[in-house]
């Protein structure tokens, strides 16, 4: 029989190796008693949902600053809220976020849960969120399984399973394997082996802590796996976006239904995104379409957009969104497919007066 993994040869490894975050508090300064801040574990988590950790890291440090604790968060305005989350993407995110700082702060007392069941019941906490703020805020024996978790998992017992249907399997495994002795630790600890050490390619099997019972590398299928099963083809949505500036230099926009697709972020009025959008002007002008296109991706299809551009002169009511004056519209609060359609007219508009 193989030799079983031992955690606590992880969390040595840890000690030495551990990644340096803005919301964590490092191995040597929890051993000295400090103890990590739910509210940042928390918004961190929430960020760090289908998002790097380079990307959240200048997210979290803005929004920290500016926000320095869950009755803050709680009070803040829901459009600076948004305006700041623009750029991270999955806004429903940020949605839930100003949602659970409520509860939080009205119903709690300002004060985080540390059980997952608890954890459970505040919006947009789900399994995984509750798991990590239970065991990295409140030291709880809770498993944490993310991608890396998995991979790690996958390649440890050799499971040939593909993913999503070895969830349940992986699971099972690294709850196995979590110790009661530092769980917050080790569930960081997998997550840096993982990122690090046990990555998708290359992985670096001869400084990796678990390298003798690891059952793949023995059989040499570590790049193997974790196997997937196939992705199904991106379908691809067009639309069009309506880009209007006065000659004053204000900008016509509208805040999006917060439901959907980009809710609550600020955008250009446009056309339905489908295989054949029915054009929806919002006022009559002469409009130029310009040569390219916006396009982005998001997680179900891709999007193409054609770009129609205007100035008018003087007042007018808009049937769609309002007028923004150039002081106040920031495209660093615009969603990512939106500040594309900005990069691209803002050009043109040098060139058409």
């Amino acid at each position: 029989m193989r030799e079983i993994a031992n955690p606590d040869d992880l969390l040595h490894w840890y000690d030495r190796h551990a990644r340096v975050m803005p919301w964590r508090v490092g191995p040597a300064d929890r051993a000295a008693g400090v103890r990590p801040d739910p509210y940042r574990i928390w918004l961190s988590e929430v960020m760090l949902q289908q998002t790097t950790v380079a990307t959240v890291k200048s997210y979290f440090e803005r929004f920290t600053s500016r926000w320095p604790d869950v009755q803050a968060l709680a009070a803040a305005d829901d459009g600076d809220v948004m305006g700041e989350w623009a750029g991270l993407g999955y806004y429903a995110r940020a949605r839930n976020l100003l949602k659970c700082a409520r509860v939080v702060a009205n119903e709690h007392g300002g004060i985080f849960p540390d059980a997952c069941d608890a954890l459970l019941k505040l919006p947009g906490i789900g399994p995984y969120t509750a798991a990590a703020i239970s065991a990295i805020a409140f030291d709880r024996a809770e498993t944490v399984v993310d991608g890396n978790v998995e991979r790690v998992m996958a390649r440890l017992y050799d499971i040939h399973t593909p993913l999503p249907t070895a969830k349940p399997e992986l699971t099972e495994v690294a709850t196995a394997l979590t110790p009661d002795n530092r769980p917050g630790d080790y569930a960081q600890a997998v997550m840096d082996l993982g990122a690090t050490i046990c990555t998708p390619k290359s992985p670096a099997c001869g400084i990796c802590p678990w390298h003798t019972p690891c059952r793949a590398r023995a059989a040499d299928t570590q790049s193997d796996l974790p196997r997937k099963l196939p992705k199904k083809e991106k379908p691809t949505r067009l639309g069009i976006a309506y880009v209007v500036r006065r000659d004053d230099g204000a900008w016509l926009l509208e805040r999006r239904p917060d439901k959907g697709l980009l809710g609550g972020m600020l955008g250009w009025p446009g056309s339905d995104w489908s295989e054949a959008p029915a054009p929806a002007p919002p006022l009559q002008a002469n409009w130029q379409t310009l040569p390219d296109e916006a396009r982005h991706t998001f997680t179900h299809f891709h999007l193409r957009l054609r770009i129609d551009v205007t100035i008018i002169n003087g007042p007018v009511d808009p049937e769609i969104g309002e007028f923004i004056p150039r002081q106040r519209f920031k495209p660093s609060e615009l969603p990512t497919v939106m500040r594309k359609v900005f990069d691209l007219a803002h050009g043109a508009f040098t060139k058409i007066g």
